[in-house]
């Protein structure tokens, strides 16, 4: 019998060595990871066969998870193999075959700076109260960047701050502030019932690992309301794509109390991408919408398809255009012109800027 722990073991230390943001285990192939966003097979290493797939799963899997996966055919999870590396993970079947897909987790929280990315978003960590979400594709360092944004806040602040996760990613350490994460399933119920039990908990910071349906936005939003400030994320490709996102997932009664309650509360949303570098590795292109009287009035009004443009336009209200980020780093040599036109949302636009 194989000992599926060294075989993790090594393989973790491969990821490590590589500098690999994903380690994919499928049966029939090597084991593959992603480096700067392109997926590289381990030719060194053995094709994997549907027993060592099943057999390194049952090894990463507590008892718990063990019997999610095999009850519910997918699990998400976290793995920490060794002390300074830790993963989030989700095993499932394909084709009646085990596939696993690991994330490497940095144990170190990156600070904005170290990310590339904007001073702007230390505002939004000296805020008392409100919503502010950052979003984006799959992959894309949203969870990254939010961990950032609430180590400034631990730091800084001293404050109650809770996070809810499935499963906890980042690992934070308290320091001016009180850090507790709550882990879905095994800490809470779920993401609705961890936050309506905030309520009791003297919660200032609240960060929600996502916001997976009407209940948990329509609880997120009410807290945002009444003196919280809530950090979330969602899978979707701009601001104004969130804001149609959030609506559209209410019934169409509840969609003006939403709206409402959304134009009043959101402090704005950062949408970002991870692009390849001309010289290797991978740097944020992004948008930042920010909620003023005006953008306030669109969404009251349902006039999301308007939002675009007081982003291009609201450069001195702090919003900042993706295009706008896009060129210049074009312009810096830091990412090529055909990368830029790949990540685009309005192609056309950035044809005039570059």
């Amino acid at each position: 019998m194989k000992d599926y722990r060294k075989e993790i073991e090594e393989l973790v230390l491969i990821v490590a060595k590589e500098g690999a943001s994903d380690l994919h285990l499928s049966a029939g192939r090597h084991p593959t990871i992603r480096v700067s966003g392109d997926l590289v097979p381990i030719v060194k290493k053995p094709v994997l066969t549907p027993e060592d797939t099943l057999g390194i799963a049952m090894e990463i899997l507590n008892d718990e998870n063990k019997k999610i996966f095999l009850e519910q055919r997918e699990v998400d999870f976290s793995y920490t193999p060794t002390a300074n590396v830790r993963f989030r993970g989700n095993a499932f079947f394909q084709r009646g075959l085990v596939g696993i897909a690991l994330r490497l987790i940095p144990m170190n929280v990156r600070t904005l700076k170290e990310l590339n990315l904007p001073d702007r978003l230390l505002d939004f960590t000296l805020k008392k109260q409100g919503f502010f979400l950052v979003v984006g594709p799959v992959g894309q360092g949203k969870s990254t960047t939010l961990a950032a944004m609430v180590q400034v806040i631990n730091q800084q602040r001293a404050e109650h701050i809770i996070t809810i996760e499935d499963p906890v990613e980042y690992l934070f350490t308290s320091e001016r502030s009180i850090i507790d994460q709550r882990e879905v399933r095994f800490d809470t119920k779920n993401f609705f019932t961890a936050l309506r039990s905030m309520f009791r908990e003297d919660v200032n910071v609240a960060m929600i690992g996502e916001m997976r349906n009407p209940e948990t936005i329509s609880m997120a939003v009410t807290a945002a309301e009444t003196g919280h400030l809530i950090l979330s994320t969602l899978h979707t490709n701009s601001a104004a794509q969130t804001i149609d996102r959030i609506i559209d997932s209410f019934p169409g009664a509840q969609q003006h109390q939403i709206m409402t309650q959304l134009a009043g509360s959101l402090l704005g949303i950062f949408s970002q991408r991870l692009i390849p570098r001309v010289s290797g590795g991978l740097i944020p292109a992004y948008e930042l919408l920010v909620n003023n009287s005006a953008v306030s009035n669109l969404i009251r009004e349902g006039r999301t398809a308007e939002i675009d443009v007081m982003i291009e336009t609201g450069s001195s209200e702090g919003m900042v255009d993706l295009n706008r980020v896009l060129a210049e780093l074009v312009r810096s040599g830091e990412i090529s012109a055909d990368n830029a036109f790949r990540y685009a949302i309005n192609p056309e636009s950035l044809t005039k800027l570059i």
